[in-house]
């Protein structure tokens, strides 16, 4: 049993801030910090918030909310308009769900605010919650539970720049990055290998997406995790991105192999013979110096871009644990789509 590698949460990292109340599973590169329930709405401190957890039962009706208090609104800073379009690209993607900003109070630290937000479903299944985080004076990033996240309107754009400009590693359907789709994952991580049916669906159902793999081994964790790395960066150089994807297909079925050395070798072999092409030459390539700082500079990558878990999806810039529900990932996708301009294209 792996310790401390393996948690239920949600799809990626903020909780209900950013999704839906599902659990998911994902294989953490680092030690986890206490769960603190991922499916309750974390509540406003209550010596600051403006807004009182309503104590009755949950209502049969569309929520009412209580009228904000001018005297809640403290803060120049973030206004009331970039706090409701940060939530709406966050949360415009369900449409039971509705919220109204409840107060933007200064703080004892000079230039951060704290947003107090209530949050509820149109159809009454569930009590107003009242949602707090703290904005940073760079306008652009605020700090929920432990987490920094990218803050404002477009909250997305900088990541889906990042993304266009480095996400470097092999890739299926369009050339084009409108829409583009980005996996980091580590071919012994269980969770990836459980994950490819979403992103095998994913490259059915959005033709015109470019779907991307981006190696990011843990090997602290899974030891053969950055040989099957290598092996497939070699793979791409020789045989392209074709080759590759039926290589990362076998490895992913015989996953079971990359146990023990001598099973990883048998494994990988293997997957190179079924893309095609030369296990020897791959082998051969795997071991040279350059392959392995290509496969460190992935991972270099997804750290400075925030990725803490695999696998991890990031739609345009919006990452989400690659093992969402399907349904709710595909809704996912199709909403980027439209925030970004590009559905029906």
């Amino acid at each position: 049993m792996i310790r401390l590698s393996i948690r239920i949460l949600c799809a990626v990292v903020l909780g209900a801030l950013f999704v839906p109340a599902v659990q998911v599973l994902a294989q953490q590169h680092v030690p986890p910090v206490p769960d603190t329930s991922a499916q309750q709405t974390p509540s406003a401190p209550t010596q600051s918030a403006p807004a009182q957890e309503p104590s009755a039962p949950a209502p049969s009706g569309p929520p009412k909310f209580p009228p904000p208090d001018p005297a809640n609104f403290t803060a120049s800073v973030p206004t009331k308009q970039v706090v409701d379009s940060f939530l709406q690209a966050m949360w415009g993607y369900d449409p039971d769900r509705t919220w109204q900003v409840q107060g933007i109070l200064k703080t004892e630290v000079d230039g951060i605010s704290r947003v107090i937000v209530l949050v509820a479903d149109k159809t009454g299944k569930q009590q107003i919650q009242p949602v707090s985080f703290l904005a940073l004076p760079d306008g652009k990033h605020i700090i929920t539970g432990d987490t920094i996240v990218d803050f404002g309107a477009q909250p997305f754009a900088p990541i889906r720049q990042e993304m266009q400009l480095h996400a470097d590693g092999p890739y299926r359907g369009a050339a084009s990055k409108d829409l583009e789709l980005v996996e980091f994952a580590d071919f012994q991580c269980p969770h990836c290998k459980a994950a490819q049916a979403n992103m095998d669906k994913l490259a059915t159902d959005f033709p015109r997406a470019r779907i991307v793999f981006q190696n990011y081994p843990i090997p602290s964790l899974h030891p053969e995790s950055m040989q099957a790395a290598e092996y497939g960066v070699c793979v791409t150089r020789q045989g392209g991105s074709s080759a590759f994807f039926q290589y990362a297909a076998a490895v992913f079925d015989g996953q079971e192999g990359l146990a023990t050395p001598d099973g990883a070798t048998l494994t990988l072999n293997s997957a190179v013979t079924k893309a095609g092409l030369d296990p020897t030459k791959i082998s051969t390539c795997a071991a040279t110096p350059d392959v392995k700082s290509a496969v460190e500079a992935s991972v270099k990558f997804g750290s400075d871009v925030g990725i803490g878990e695999v696998p991890t999806l990031v739609i345009n810039g919006r990452k989400i644990n690659a093992n969402v529900d399907y349904a709710l990932l595909k809704k996912i996708v199709e909403y980027q789509e439209k925030m970004d301009g590009i559905a029906g294209q």
